[in-house]
């Protein structure tokens, strides 16, 4: 369980640019975060896993609190927590089961790293996952002659070698297209359950968030002023969130097929 309290982050003397978020998630819930760039999504998963320092409030991940930690403690503790990267943040010149071995770089010794001798429990289990999404036969190709999508599931699998306790997915659909942003949605939703892993998931794509998560939280401003079911997201809701503009990809997304949902842009954050 994720357990946010109070979260506060500002650069500076700056105006905060996240204010005093609440927010728990279960396991097994898959959570999308929305809001227009500037509104503080990336920050917040930046915080979660120290990639950003939070400056006050409190982030506990099954109890351990993650905000005082320091040095090898919290090493080992971000071995706990995957990471999905909307640019994917592969290393181009390795081969697919070499990018996927270096989820397990937190856990091998620094010899065994450098050398890329990792046991051959690992060597299992990234087989194992890589068949689970798809792209087993890869296992040998270089990263850099992968389409995106198969990309994006290289770096799906080398977050889930890190056995997380959580997984942070930034923006993952943003560089795919349409019909692929969908699968890989489909794929988290999947993932999250068979694993009983909770999964937040910045997200632009209204439509996926509302056909593909089983709760959307909205900031706008660093503020979370929505954190509903997505039945419950309304146009009120939108209305609020986006400031009354057009929100982006706000189409109907079918969930069955995947083939009329837009994917997103490649837009970040400001923060």
């Amino acid at each position: 369980m994720l357990e946010i309290s109070n979260l506060i982050k500002r650069y500076g003397h700056d105006e905060p640019v996240l204010k005093g978020l609440d927010l728990s998630v279960e396991d097994n819930s898959v959570v999308a975060i929305v809001g227009a760039s500037g509104a503080g999504k990336s920050t917040m998963l930046r915080c979660i896993n120290r990639l950003v320092e939070p400056t006050s409030g409190s982030i506990k991940l099954n109890g351990t609190e993650l905000v005082n930690l320091r040095h090898g403690e919290l090493r080992r503790a971000r071995r706990k927590i995957g990471m999905v990267f909307q640019g994917f943040n592969l290393i181009d010149r390795l081969t697919v089961m070499e990018n996927v071995l270096s989820g397990r770089l937190g856990y091998v010794s620094l010899f065994q790293a450098i050398t890329r001798r990792y046991p051959a429990a690992d060597i299992e289990r990234a087989f194992k996952l890589m068949e689970r999404v798809g792209i087993a036969h890869y296992a040998n190709k270089r990263a850099d002659e992968l389409s995106g999508g198969e990309r994006q599931r290289v770096g799906v699998v080398r977050a889930l070698m890190q056995e997380p306790e959580v997984l942070l997915a930034d923006e993952p659909t943003a560089s795919l297209d349409p019909r692929t942003s969908e699968q890989i949605m489909v794929l988290l939703q999947s993932l999250a359950s068979e694993l009983s892993l909770p999964v937040l998931i910045n997200i632009h794509n209204v439509a996926q968030a509302r056909a593909y998560t089983d709760r959307i939280v909205g900031l706008r401003h660093g503020t979370m002023i929505f954190d509903g079911a997505p039945a419950d997201f309304d146009q009120e809701a939108l209305d609020a969130i986006y400031g009354g503009i057009e929100s982006p990809e706000d189409e109907t997304a079918t969930p069955q097929d995947g083939s009329q949902a837009s994917g997103g842009e490649a837009r970040h954050d400001a923060t």
